[in-house]
């Protein structure tokens, strides 16, 4: 698996996609990001992850890392790797430049303890069924300025799964193959 080069001049991040056969079936992890002001993604629900450091051999090590790191969750031991999903473009809020984002799946083997660092609120197991159900599907209204535009989310249990997080799981939540 290689991942992209891109010479420096556009942040890399990774994510990853954990799966779990929960009581009410196959189950997706998130978290919640912590709140802080002058961040955009602040309180968001996310899938764990970040930003590409040179000490990271491969962008699936950042999302091994970023996980263990905000959550305590070690996919090296416990996380059997599925697949590289789809590389996701987006934004770095930190130069307004472009920003790659790779998922990566990973079948969760381990137990439920989870130790959030300062960078999450929380952290949550919602089954696959509950995006499934078309019902469940809504919408926001998501503000820059003066600007302001629907976008389709998931409301869980006073949580909002939406944008680049839901682009994301919007690639997989129906393909059940996946997920064996």
């Amino acid at each position: 698996m290689t991942d992209v080069r891109l010479g420096g001049w556009i942040d890399q991040a990774a994510v990853a996609v954990l799966y779990r056969q929960g009581s009410a079936g196959c189950e997706i992890f998130f978290i919640q990001r912590a709140k802080k002001p002058g961040d955009p993604w602040s309180g968001d629900i996310a899938f764990p992850g970040g930003r590409k450091q040179v000490e990271d051999a491969s962008l699936k090590d950042t999302a091994i890392r970023e996980t263990w790191e905000e959550t305590g969750l070690d996919l090296f031991h416990h996380g059997a790797f599925k697949r590289k999903l789809s590389h996701q473009l987006t934004r770095s809020h930190r130069h307004n430049a472009p920003m790659i984002v790779t998922p990566f799946l990973f079948h969760w083997q381990g137990d439920d303890e989870v130790n959030l660092n300062h960078e999450c609120d929380d952290a949550l197991w919602i089954p696959l069924d509950f995006f499934n159900d078309r019902l469940m599907r809504s919408s926001l209204t998501w503000k820059q300025g003066h600007f302001s535009l629907q976008m389709p989310c998931y409301h869980y249990a006073e949580k909002t799964v939406w944008g680049l997080t839901l682009r994301m799981l919007d690639q997989i939540r129906q393909r059940r193959e996946l997920f064996v």
